[in-house]
């Protein structure tokens, strides 16, 4: 039996995005199908075909990966708890935009307010993008301090933008910024000791200043959105803790586009709260193996296919 006063719930971010995620648990979970096609109409597309069959580069543009993966989400939670109600975390997260997911999940959020903002949140970063051009890089296998000394110097080295995006989890820190200070970042960190510094296969410059534009146009979006207060506690990624009130959650939404993902930080904080199960709701397993490094003595579950659904629930 699980003991779901123990249970976290965590809902990935960009990266998690794969072609055909959902299918399975859409065709074996009649409410996923109903969650796939409400996406559909209100979005005025084929939100469903795109993530079923769609092209990988498709997927992949950040103003689709974003309502893709939040559909995702919570038609992979309706499926759940349409055959088993008690299936009610203590805790949740969301890593990235995934905050947004674990939101709706968690009450604060109606589905399609949740589905307008992240769209709109894709748009906006990728005209950010567009207009301020940037990457991203992850750095294995040094501190965060460390992490935080290399991109001091290559700032200071350039005069450009490169700072902490993600911090993942001991040993994995991911930096953004414009390409040439991110490029000398790269130098500085092999020359600091890290194992691998590596671009990731983005061309926005997430949760750094370059998205200032999109975080000053997206709280015009979450001032006209209802917010509710959750009857989950949803560890924010930038403060590493609770968001404890609707105004707690509009300032956290709108600072999350500049500021870093203090993933390692919350799942910390969940786990001295009391969490000892972690499920990823989502497709892949990016915050499990991520949970993994970060304390090994806790059980992770995914939730990416119709067969976990059923062995999780059957415990």
């Amino acid at each position: 039996m699980v003991d779901w006063s123990t249970v976290a719930f965590m809902f990935p971010g960009q990266g998690s995005q794969v072609v055909g995620m959902g299918k399975d648990i859409a065709e074996a979970y009649p409410v996923a199908r109903q969650t796939f096609d409400q996406a559909d109409q209100f979005l005025g597309f084929s939100l469903s075909d795109l993530c079923f069959n769609g092209s990988s580069d498709d997927l992949s543009d950040t103003i689709n990966t974003q309502p893709a993966l939040y559909v995702c989400g919570i038609a992979t939670l309706r499926a759940l708890q349409s055959e088993h109600p008690e299936a009610v975390p203590a805790f949740a997260a969301g890593h990235s935009f995934g905050e947004f997911t674990a939101l709706a999940a968690c009450g604060s959020l109606s589905f399609e307010d949740g589905l307008r903002l992240v769209r709109e949140r894709g748009r906006l970063m990728k005209a950010a993008g567009e207009q301020s051009p940037g990457a991203m890089a992850a750095i294995l296998s040094l501190d965060i301090e460390a992490v935080r000394d290399v991109c001091e110097r290559a700032r200071v080295m350039t005069g450009g933008v490169v700072v902490v995006a993600n911090d993942n989890c001991p040993g994995q820190v991911v930096i953004s910024g414009d390409n040439a200070t991110l490029d000398q970042a790269l130098i500085l960190a092999k020359e600091a000791g890290a194992r691998r510094a590596l671009k990731l296969a983005v061309s926005i410059a997430s949760h750094s200043p370059l998205m200032q534009s999109s975080a000053d146009q997206f709280r015009q979006a979450l001032a006209s959105t209802t917010f509710h207060e959750s009857h989950i506690p949803v560890y924010g990624n930038v403060t590493a803790a609770p968001l404890t009130d609707v105004a707690s959650i509009r300032t956290e939404l709108a600072a999350q586009l500049t500021s870093p993902v203090r993933w390692r930080e919350s799942m910390d904080r969940m786990i001295a709260d009391g969490a000892q199960t972690f499920v990823e709701v989502g497709p892949k397993d990016v915050l499990t193996g991520l949970m993994k490094r970060i304390d090994a003595s806790k059980a992770t579950v995914n939730l990416n296919s119709v067969e976990n659904l059923k062995t999780f629930v059957g415990d």
